[in-house]
């Protein structure tokens, strides 16, 4: 069994966490179903643990900001560097996402075009149609998204493995075995939901359509399954231990 950590950045809204679960709860139900389990490190209290104890790694989204460069969010960029440099599994979401571009030379900032709610499409590209990881996926497939900050730029090493009109980033690769994404595998319709309906007003005032984003979210089962995959590959790897 691989040993998998997710590192929780951050706590979702009350009734989401009431009725589904918070962000790491949401993780481990997902790989759960698969049959992994995955401890949980919560970056902002707890010491950063040791890499050579880890097979594999999941960052959460936040409701932080990568540009306020909190002392624990910025902790996390060394190790994150790290873990790279040791080849470590990883999968970054949302904030994980952003904040991974930003430690490996990236820059993620608040988007220009303002917040990105609901189930939206993203295309692979070339590159992500030849990917191990997202190249399992349909060319084109919907995806929950909630986010006001993205990926402004990509680390220079980095490649872009999805995209979407709203962001040129939605999916990036920075090494065989390091992919971010900037839409959330994790969420159930009921948890977008739950989402959209605490951002009524910030959408309108960006005029966007909140009813018409409710009404538009579905399920996104080929971006769920990066989770699991991401263990699969990982379990199906000769020991790391020695």
């Amino acid at each position: 069994m691989p040993r998998l950590l997710i590192v929780k950045t951050g706590d979702a809204f009350p009734e989401v966490v009431e009725a589904h679960g918070d962000f790491e709860a949401l993780f481990q139900q997902v790989l759960a179903a698969a049959g992994f389990d995955a401890a949980v490190f919560d970056a902002r209290h707890e010491p950063l643990p040791a890499l050579e104890e880890i097979d594999g790694l999941y960052i959460t989204g936040s409701h932080a900001m990568v540009s306020d460069a909190e002392p624990w969010s910025e902790a996390l960029k060394p190790w994150l560097v790290e873990a790279r440099e040791r080849n470590t599994a990883m999968l970054g979401v949302c904030y994980g996402h952003q904040l991974m571009a930003a430690a490996f030379g990236g820059v993620s900032d608040y988007h220009p075009a303002g917040r990105e709610s609901g189930t939206h499409e993203v295309t692979l590209t070339e590159a992500g149609r030849a990917d191990a990881l997202l190249g399992q996926l349909p060319e084109r497939f919907p995806a929950q998204l909630t986010h006001a900050q993205a990926v402004l730029e990509a680390p220079e090493d980095a490649v872009v493995l999805a995209r979407n009109a709203h962001d040129a980033h939605q999916a990036l690769r920075y090494g065989p075995r390091q992919w971010s994404v900037q839409f959330h595998p994790e969420f159930t319709p009921e948890v977008m939901r739950a989402y959209l309906a605490r951002q009524v007003a910030a959408l309108r005032d960006q005029g966007q359509d909140p009813e018409a984003l409710l009404a538009g979210v579905g399920a996104t089962p080929e971006a769920g399954s990066l989770l699991a995959r991401v263990a699969e590959a990982v379990a199906g790897e000769p020991s790391r231990r020695d």
